[in-house]
């Protein structure tokens, strides 16, 4: 079984309010505005990719090659919404043979016949996020993200490889978002 996932972003909006990251940077004026939104881009990405979640809405395509037969399958970017449905296509066509149960670690659940159909390709789509402007990311992750940001302003030209990693702050607080993956 391969599994490919895409995100695909909704809007072109920041997961960051630009004046309090500069705050937060201890940058006063606009001279570097650029690069630090390049650098709050980065952190929110790393973020993402570390917690396995989407931090504003945008749309996951997650398309799964020879699925093995089982109960389910563990959505890998969350959170979603408890009312939210996936579109899910077995090769090519709409099905809906699936429970779903949204959350921080989404799931959806195959109905008992859904395997009789022996699968080549599913895509599920569905929409992740926690919502549509930076005010709606939970604080811990905005904090998280502010001080992933600061380890890259500080350290922009680091002399080795080691000296630019994780913050712990966004270590400790993405572990909390992620899902365990077997």
């Amino acid at each position: 079984m391969k599994i490919l996932v895409q995100r695909i972003a909704e809007g072109a909006g920041l997961p960051f309010d630009i004046d309090e990251l500069k705050l937060h940077l201890r940058v006063s004026d606009n001279a570097e505005d650029n690069a630090i939104q390049n650098i709050g881009r980065t952190a929110a990405a790393e973020i993402e990719q570390f917690a396995q979640i989407a931090l504003l809405t945008q749309s996951i395509r997650v398309t799964v090659f020879n699925p093995a037969p089982g109960c389910g399958l563990s959505l890998p970017i969350g959170p979603v919404a408890d009312d939210g449905t996936p579109s899910v296509t077995v090769d090519g066509e709409a099905s809906t043979s699936f429970d779903f149960a949204g959350g921080i670690r989404p799931y959806i659940h195959w109905s008992p016949d859904f395997f009789n159909l022996s699968p080549e390709k599913l895509t599920i789509e569905y929409q992740a996020g926690f919502g549509n402007d930076a005010a709606d990311i939970p604080p811990d992750l905005a904090q998280a993200l502010m001080d992933q940001a600061a380890l890259h302003f500080d350290g922009r030209s680091p002399m080795d490889a080691k000296s630019l990693t994780t913050s712990p702050h966004m270590a400790r607080v993405g572990a909390r978002y992620r899902g365990v993956q077997a």
